[in-house]
């Protein structure tokens, strides 16, 4: 029989939010420490969609934040990041990665959509960068592209982002960590805003579950 989690956490983020690429270490941390007990759900939240204004590359309030927020976290976390010279919208990146879930590859594509924005600065708004990471990573860029085409992952992310609208997340990093109901013991869940330290995880599983964390059955 297939492992069941004893805990879930459901992340909302964005490919082009600097947070968010900061938050992948955390998570990692704490998969390392919890292992199959825990499942990660990771949804779509696009913080410009269309028809919305995108940023300046280019603005001194842009490069203010991240010299004086995103740079200092990127190096207490070790995280090589660079300022982007390009800021794209992220609906594409976020069908790849869905698409890239079909293939069994999301964990992979996941990561290398963050690392070719913030660490070679590609612009992953491009259909033709996509399908180029998508071939890294091992997947089949000519299926890839027909269904970037066909649009047949637009609306599984409107319907995530339709879902973050009813939890109430206006920004991003967003996760939600959450206990499996059992027959004995009923569901409960803990939101936690930001790009928040792997303390915070640990903190919200304790409260979740005085009695420690089964293992999966």
């Amino acid at each position: 029989m297939p492992n069941t989690p004893s805990l879930y956490i459901d992340v909302w983020s964005d490919y082009v939010c600097p947070f968010c690429f900061l938050e992948v270490p955390v998570l990692d941390q704490f998969r390392a420490a919890y292992g199959d007990a825990v499942e990660f759900r990771w949804h779509a939240f696009e913080l410009r969609p269309e028809p919305a204004p995108l940023l300046d590359p280019d603005s001194e309030e842009l490069h203010r934040n991240w010299a004086y927020s995103v740079l200092p976290m990127a190096e207490e976390r070790e995280v090589t990041m660079r300022v982007p010279p390009v800021q794209p919208r992220s609906r594409k990146a976020f069908e790849t990665a869905l698409f890239a879930r079909d293939e069994g590859r999301f964990d992979v594509v996941h990561r290398a959509i963050f690392k070719a924005f913030f660490e070679d600065g590609l612009d992953v708004g491009d259909v033709d960068v996509l399908l180029d990471i998508a071939a890294t990573c091992g997947l089949d860029p000519e299926s890839l592209e027909a269904a970037l085409n066909e649009g047949r992952y637009t609306e599984a992310v409107i319907e995530d982002e339709r879902l973050a609208g009813e939890v109430g997340i206006t920004g991003v990093p967003f996760a939600v960590v959450s206990r499996a109901a059992t027959d004995s013991v009923p569901g409960k869940a803990i939101a936690l805003r930001g790009a928040a330290p792997v303390e915070h995880f640990i903190e919200a599983v304790d409260r979740l579950l005085p009695d420690g964390l089964p293992q999966p059955q």
